[in-house]
């Protein structure tokens, strides 16, 4: 794990630099545009508001008597907004170092600096909605005290974005075909999570099938916290540590074969 040291080292040495990149990462991606950075959160509120508008309102939809709210608007909320955060954090981490290749070329920085910048400048916009959704949500449960909870599952997510994000990106480095594959799985992989629909709807025969995908976890601790005002189980937290050790084993994996060609590959 010296090598996963190493690389935290890096970081934490170079978080005034990461922190102006990951600024000036946010402005670039609404350069030109008349409202700016706000779009960065305007889109998902206004994704938000449609879910409820069509789905509580004018369609009234709801949910079997085993779900954990009935209206389906709210339940496809909490569930999409941080998935979206999650493919998007996983899909710019991964392209990080095909697009930062010059200057990896041209300069002595850590490669992890731009890996990080990618996931941070999503998660800057992502997490502070996760947070103020906890607000919004809070008097479906009387302020329920495991709205707290919310803090370490953004800090978690933002972990695991950052972990599978730099392992991708090496990956990626080495073999073009990952950003098609993977891109590929995130499209498919919110079909298997509970995203769309409750655990108790799926097959209990299958259910298993949906733990392998690693946002399960946090699909379900999220909905736990903001539909119903509970603590996520202790399983839960353990299924969400296993995809996160998972990651960084295969990190320290890759970094350890590549770190002398890993430029080259660029």
């Amino acid at each position: 794990m010296s090598i996963l040291a190493q690389e935290l080292h890096s970081l934490v040495s170079s978080r005034h630099l990461l922190w102006m990149l990951t600024r000036r990462e946010v402005a670039a991606r609404y350069a030109g545009t008349a409202a700016g950075v706000a779009w960065a959160y305007a889109q998902p509120l206004l994704m938000a508001a449609a879910y409820y508008l069509v789905f509580d309102i004018v369609f009234a939809m709801r949910l079997g008597e085993h779900a954990p709210t009935k209206a389906v608007g709210t339940y496809l909320i909490v569930g999409m907004l941080p998935w979206m955060a999650f493919a998007e954090a996983l899909s710019r981490g991964m392209s990080s170092l095909l697009e930062a290749g010059s200057i990896l070329q041209k300069n002595a920085l850590p490669p992890i600096l731009f890996v990080a910048r990618s996931v941070l400048a999503t998660m800057v916009v992502y997490g502070p909605l996760l947070l103020v959704l906890a607000l919004v949500y809070a008097p479906l449960h009387r302020f329920a005290p495991a709205v707290l909870a919310m803090l370490p599952l953004v800090t978690l997510q933002l972990a695991l974005c950052l972990a599978w994000g730099y392992a991708l990106a090496v990956m990626a480095a080495a073999l073009r075909d990952t950003v098609q594959l993977v891109g590929f799985g995130l499209s498919v992989g919110i079909f298997l999570s509970p995203v769309l629909f409750p655990l108790t709807m799926f097959p209990q025969l299958w259910r298993w099938a949906l733990w392998l995908n690693p946002m399960t976890p946090w699909v379900v601790a999220y909905q736990g916290v903001l539909l119903q005002g509970v603590w996520p189980a202790w399983t839960t937290w353990l299924a969400m540590l296993a995809w996160l050790l998972a990651g960084l084993a295969l990190l320290a994996l890759l970094l350890r074969r590549s770190r002398d060609q890993l430029v080259d590959w660029l």
